[in-house]
Order: C-alpha cells, then sequence, then structure tokens
C-alpha cells in the first residue's frame, strides 16, 4: 500500500472542502472526481452492468460508489466505509427575501446543532440545488454575498459575560442594501434558470473562508465542514486506491442528514444502501440466503469526526482517555452502542491501523456528558453487518470553522485504506 504524501493530501482535501459547501455539491464532487478516474456513473431508474467495474451513483446529497472485483462470486463480502456529506448550518426559508433598516436580509432556519456563535461576523455564502417545474435539479452557489452581524459592545455591555442568541431574531443574514432583488431571483440568475421557473428549493450557508494549514511547523488544519467531510475525504482517498482483485467489494457510502438524525431516502437510516447492496449481490447471482452470508461476513466502517481533549477544558473529557489532535484517528467507543464498536471491530481497526503504521486512540466520554451518536448504530441495525465506529479528532466540532491535524487526516486515509486491502487477502 503507497504511503501518502502529506502535502498532497492536505492540498486535495482543501480543494475538496472548497468544492463542497452544500451536501449535493459534495456528492456531486466525489462523483466528478470518481468518473474522472474511471468510474461508471449510474442512474438508479437503469439496469446496472453485473460484471466487475467500478461505479458510483448519486441520490440527493448522498452517494455511494463501490469496485466489484472479477473474482466476485455469490457469496463475496462488502467492505463498506460510512460518512455523511452534511454539516450544521443554516437552511433558507421559503419566502425568504426581507429587508430591514435599509438592508436585504433573508429568513433562514438553523439546520442541526451549529455553534451558533461561531457563524457571527463571518463572510458567508448560499450554497444547493434549485429544482425546476421539470424536475431538473440545479447546483447553484453564490460566493461571499451574506453575513450575521453582531451587535457592538456599546450596545450590550454585558455581552462578554455570556451571550444569548435568539434563533429567530439575532441570525437572520444581510445580503445587501435595499431596496434589492427577490433572493430566489438571484439565486436563479446564478443557477442560469428562470425564476418562475424555480418549484422548490435546498440552499444552505455555508462559511466562504478558505481552509488553513498553519502552526509551529505547519501541523494544524482549520476549515468549515471538516465534520464530516473529514471521513468523506479520507473514504474517497481510499477507495480510489482499492484493488480491483480483492476478496471483497469495496464500498464508500456517503450519506446526507446525518445532523438531523439520518431519516429520509438519503439518510442511513433509509433504504439507499441496502437497495445498492441488494442490487450488486443480485448481479452477482446471489439468492436472498447467500446475501445474508455476504453480510454476515461483511464490515461496515463508521467513519465520523469526534473529540480531542480540549487544553481550556480538560475537565469536560474522561480522566483516563485523553485522545490528542495528532494522536492518531478515534476508535469510538460507548457502553449504550451511541457508537457500534464492540472488541471484535476494535481488533479489526487494530489490524487495519498496524497494517497502515498508524497509531488509534480510543475516545470514550465523561460520564456526565452524553456523547452524540453516528451512523454506525443505524446502519448495523438496519443490515446486521458489524459495524465499527472511527473519526478524525478535533476541537471546535460544530463551529462554522474546525480544527484539526494533519497527521489525524492523514491517518484517517491510511486506516481505511488499510481496511479496503487487508493484508492476505
Amino acid at each position: 500500500m503507497p504511503e501518502l504524501d502529506t502535502d498532497a493530501h492536505l492540498s486535495d482535501f482543501a480543494d475538496f472542502i472548497r468544492d463542497s459547501p452544500s451536501s449535493y455539491h459534495a456528492a456531486a464532487s466525489v462523483a466528478d472526481r470518481l468518473e474522472a478516474a474511471g468510474f461508471d456513473r449510474l442512474d438508479e431508474r437503469d439496469e446496472w452492468p453485473t460484471g466487475p467495474g467500478r461505479r458510483v451513483v448519486v441520490r440527493d446529497g448522498a452517494v455511494i460508489a463501490w469496485v466489484q472485483p472479477g473474482g466476485a462470486t455469490p457469496t463475496t463480502p462488502f467492505r463498506i466505509l460510512g460518512a455523511h456529506t452534511d454539516s450544521p448550518s443554516f437552511k433558507l426559508k421559503p419566502g425568504a427575501s426581507t429587508s430591514s433598516e435599509g438592508l436585504l436580509q433573508a429568513g433562514v432556519e438553523v439546520y442541526g446543532g451549529p455553534l451558533l456563535n461561531s457563524w457571527l461576523d463571518r463572510e458567508l455564502e448560499f450554497a444547493g440545488r434549485l429544482v425546476t417545474t421539470d424536475g431538473v435539479q440545479h447546483l447553484v452557489r453564490t460566493g461571499p454575498m451574506l453575513r450575521i452581524p453582531q451587535l457592538a459592545i456599546h450596545l450590550d455591555r454585558d455581552v462578554n459575560k455570556g451571550l444569548t442568541l435568539d434563533r429567530q431574531r439575532h441570525l437572520q443574514p444581510i445580503w445587501g442594501s435595499a431596496p434589492g432583488p427577490d433572493l430566489l431571483v438571484h439565486l436563479a440568475g446564478i443557477a442560469g434558470v428562470e425564476a418562475d421557473d424555480v418549484a422548490g428549493h435546498d440552499v444552505l450557508m455555508a462559511d466562504t473562508a478558505a481552509p488553513a494549514r498553519f502552526g509551529r511547523e505547519g501541523e494544524l488544519f482549520a476549515a468549515g465542514r471538516m465534520d464530516n467531510l473529514s471521513s468523506v475525504h479520507a473514504g474517497l482517498v481510499a477507495l480510489l486506491a482499492a484493488p480491483d482483485d480483492g476478496a471483497h467489494v469495496s464500498v464508500l457510502a456517503a450519506f446526507d442528514h446525518e445532523e438531523l438524525g439520518s431519516e429520509s431516502r438519503s439518510g442511513a437510516s433509509g433504504p439507499f444502501l441496502e437497495d445498492v447492496l441488494a442490487r450488486v449481490a443480485a448481479g452477482l447471482g446471489a439468492t436472498d440466503g447467500d446475501r445474508r452470508r455476504a453480510f454476515a461476513d461483511s464490515w461496515l466502517l463508521s467513519s465520523d469526526a469526534g473529540h480531542a481533549v480540549h487544553p481550556n477544558y480538560p475537565e469536560r473529557h474522561d480522566p483516563n482517555n485523553r485522545p490528542v489532535l495528532g494522536g492518531g484517528p478515534l476508535l469510538k467507543l460507548n457502553a449504550n452502542q451511541r457508537y457500534a464498536t464492540d472488541g471484535v471491530g476494535a481488533a479489526m481497526w487494530a489490524r487495519a491501523c498496524r497494517q497502515a503504521g498508524v497509531t488509534a486512540q480510543p475516545f470514550v466520554s465523561n460520564n456526565t456528558i452524553p456523547c452524540g451518536s453516528t451512523i454506525g448504530p443505524l446502519s448495523a441495525t438496519r443490515l446486521g453487518i458489524r459495524t465499527v465506529d472511527v473519526g478524525t479528532p478535533l476541537l471546535s466540532m460544530h463551529s462554522a470553522r474546525e480544527l484539526a491535524h494533519v497527521d489525524d487526516l492523514v491517518g484517517l486515509a491510511a486506516g481505511i485504506s488499510a481496511f479496503f486491502a487487508p493484508a492476505g487477502d
């Protein structure tokens, strides 16, 4: 397995983040990169080829791609990297054009669980999709256009004692001077469609600041949406390097709507992955019993960002498990199955990391601070496939701009690459 070049990997990751301001852009970017590398893009409405090959399919803001080896049989297992394309943000409401005090504003709704204060006083953009009356989807992004201005300290002398933001009154961005055009008319013009033809939209805000590598030796990396584009990109890099002659089918499954609970047609609780795996298995001539045998021998690596110990708040973390930036990718554990890792899965991830030459760190929450969850338990429940939860350690998770260590980003991609090409295959 070739060693990843850190500088090239980080540069490519930065490009991927810039290309992916929304889940719809992220799914399209993954598909475009894979097509450029020789993957065949499929349509769910068509019959699919059944022989060996490299394929990708997009459903809304989710994307699934796989490498089917030439020697695959009806009981060939799957090795799946699961991640998600969405990040906490703000979503554009219908009829959102407003004006107040000489400024144009947009009505937005909080999406997921962002750190609200981190979105203040930043140059933001709208990005997502417009859907015209003929059902065609059009990706759109504005570039820097929006800002949520904070109230000056002179008008709130106690603000540094505690900032409270009303989600309806205080978080509506400004995007120009009034009077001005309707916002949807403006977005339609950018997308190159007639505003009267736009029948629906899924448009979110994104931070426009470029990813940055910094620190004493350039070891730190800051960017928006690393939860969870860090895992999507690592899985993409690993799938591109996956062998064509392996003993399993390598799969990248990047779902949408994880930040909302995954309950959608393109989320991990929906049927997308199961549909794709069933069609691949059917193409191999698998019966229901064959597919169940294949699933029993399969693995799903659920990769999502996790928490490094914060040096200013060390008491918020478990006293005996102290994952740090630069210490390697995480193995995420929870006694209440908020993460799906068990002892067998931990051993599998240890083998992959050993093969890749990286060190993994255990992450478990402080007992007084419940952890979140991931697509791991949802996918394991739906499919019955053995599942392990891993990810990149971050600081400032769910901020408009998160912080990682470059070694952890590279280490996660290397570990996933070993997962797709285990020694002895």
